[in-house]
């Protein structure tokens, strides 16, 4: 199948701002393939979404926008400091590579068209170059691309290596345009993306059939998007909503997925990154905790000293670490609370969270290393029993507490009333970056303030939201301006804009209505409390959780 059909696609998605109207391009194009294979649809699927690994999946292209310069510069002979110039202009490689190749003149006399197989191969090749000579291993492989593709083509191209396809489709969109194009209703769609975390696989299926959708399920080795909880209005209001619940200490770390497949053991975090080199004991610890059987299980990892929890900042210098690992083992000491399992032998995340804590406390044998979350089952009789555990968390240095419908299911990526989390200051939000100010007198070189914004959920937009320049040390402001280097799109003076890449939480006193910024409301005495590397930036904190922490404080 040729690429330039794809294209084609992708030019009048963009076209549009009518989500609808996207979601019937999307499914008339599946129709139009059904004939395909299946290996068609899903390579159509994942490109649709700007990817070529499913979000399962921890492989990566290791593709620079630096390297996609020098590419082009060596392709066209355009200088490559024209090119950044352009960049730091223009704000979008894609166009960029649009209107380098549109003014190309040198001729190219054996172009072979593109396909969707060689593009989406010769991208996933890159993530397998490794050592030296891989950057012009890589560059030859993305020049191939480029000296065959149209500007349109090219464009695209760019776009799926920056992650960046801007065309305005979400997970939302998608879903139901695989509905309406094999006739299957969204619940059964919605539901089987859930369990599997790939959309590709899922309209594979809806080819097939919809029984074929329905087997669906939550397989170990294939990580899941994490429930997320909604803020708790307070704990009587919360267990009188909800009636009868789970509660439970909120743990001060790492939350991560484990899975073991056969004799094999793998550590995800939230944002599905594979983190189980990072934490060796970890892996020690649960292959004792747990009978040899396939399984998925929740917990929190915690750093600790004396056997006491500490500052979660310590538990991200040991899931970033990739050397040395064996001698932070031994600086920071860490432990797993464990808190919910998907799979044991056989799917149970559809189970009710009473009956998997059950099936948690069955199978996990606890030390002082591995324990099972502090929690107590309460509902309006015994509110006393949530508010005694609130006060038993803070004064052991946990967060606060989550309360859990004792009803419901597991719900991956889902974020409802099902799970509610409470904290003793919920004057918080994770921010993206998306702009900055260099910083006055000693603080010249750096950084001083950030442009923070939120998610607009419904445009995949960001939205600007207030300047935090507080909170930072010494050290934090020199390591986030080093960090913040490679994901400048534009300098003017002092101002300089983000490539949205870096996620930062942010205390506050009150919201406040503003015209100064596009969320339409700012924050004042904003104050940087962490960067949130355990995130990324499809959980950053978006206008509608704005919109419900305003109604938590007009209450």
């Amino acid at each position: 199948m040729l690429y330039e059909e794809l294209v084609d696609v992708y030019e009048k998605i963009g076209s549009t701002t009518r989500r609808l109207e996207k979601e019937e391009i999307i499914a008339n194009f599946l129709k139009t393939i059904k004939h395909k294979s299946p290996e068609t649809t899903y390579d159509v699927t994942l490109l649709l979404q700007g990817k070529i690994f499913p979000p399962w999946s921890d492989k990566e292209m290791g593709v620079s926008t630096q390297l996609i310069i020098k590419a082009l510069s060596k392709m066209l002979g355009e200088n490559t400091k024209s090119i950044e110039n352009k960049l730091a202009s223009v704000g979008d490689m894609g166009e960029i590579t649009e209107e380098l190749v549109s003014n190309n003149k040198q001729v190219t006399f054996f172009k072979v068209p593109l396909t969707i197989t060689k593009v989406i191969n010769n991208l996933r090749k890159t993530e397998s170059i490794t050592g030296s000579n891989s950057q012009n291993k890589k560059l030859n492989l993305i020049l191939e691309l480029y000296s065959s593709a149209s500007p349109l083509e090219a464009k695209y191209i760019t776009r799926t290596i920056t992650e960046k396809l801007r065309i305005g489709v979400g997970e939302g969109t998608l879903v139901d345009a695989i509905s309406d194009a094999y006739g299957i209703d969204k619940e059964i769609i919605d539901r089987a993306y859930m369990l599997s975390n790939d959309l590709g696989e899922v309209a594979t299926r809806a080819q097939e059939s919809i029984g074929a959708v329905k087997e669906l399920s939550i397989t170990p080795g294939k990580p899941i998007k994490p429930m997320l909880a909604q803020l708790s209005p307070g704990i009587r209001e919360s267990i009188e909503e909800m009636g009868e619940v789970v509660c439970e200490t909120k743990y001060d770390g790492i939350r991560v997925q484990i899975h073991k497949i056969g004799d094999e053991i793998k550590i995800f975090t939230r944002r599905l990154e594979n983190v189980t080199q990072a934490l060796p004991e970890i892996v020690e610890y649960i292959r004792e905790a747990l009978p040899d059987e396939d399984y998925i299980i929740e917990g929190e990892v915690i750093a600790t000293r004396d056997n006491k929890p500490i500052s979660f900042q310590y538990i991200l210098q040991r899931v970033k670490r990739k050397y040395d690992v064996e001698k932070m083992r031994e600086k920071i000491p860490l432990k797993i609370f464990l808190f919910d399992v998907l799979y044991y032998k056989e799917p149970v995340a559809e189970q009710p969270i009473g009956q998997r804590r059950q099936l948690l406390e069955e199978i996990v044998h606890t030390s002082d290393d591995v324990e099972l979350s502090t929690m107590k089952v309460v509902s309006s009789d015994n509110v006393g029993d949530a508010e005694e555990l609130f006060n038993w968390s803070i004064d052991n240095g946990h967060e606060g507490i989550m309360f859990k419908d004792v009803s419901s299911p597991y719900s991956p990526g889902k974020r409802g009333k099902n799970m509610l989390k409470f904290k003793p200051v919920r004057e918080t939000l994770d921010c993206v970056i998306t702009g900055g100010l260099y910083g006055k007198g000693k603080r010249a070189k750096f950084f001083g303030s950030y442009l923070l914004s939120l998610l607009d959920s419904q445009t995949g937009e960001y939205k600007t939201l207030v300047h935090a320049a507080t909170g930072m040390d010494d050290e934090m402001l020199a390591s986030l301006t080093d960090r913040m280097q490679q994901y400048i799109l534009s300098t003017n003076e002092q101002i300089v804009t983000f490539k949205p890449a870096v996620i930062l939480e942010v205390a506050y006193s009150e919201i406040v209505e503003s015209n100064e910024y596009e969320a339409g409301y700012s924050l004042r005495f904003p104050a940087i409390k962490r960067v949130r590397d355990d995130i990324g930036l499809d959980q950053v904190d978006t206008l509608d959780k704005l919109k419900q922490m305003i109604d938590l404080q007009n209450n």
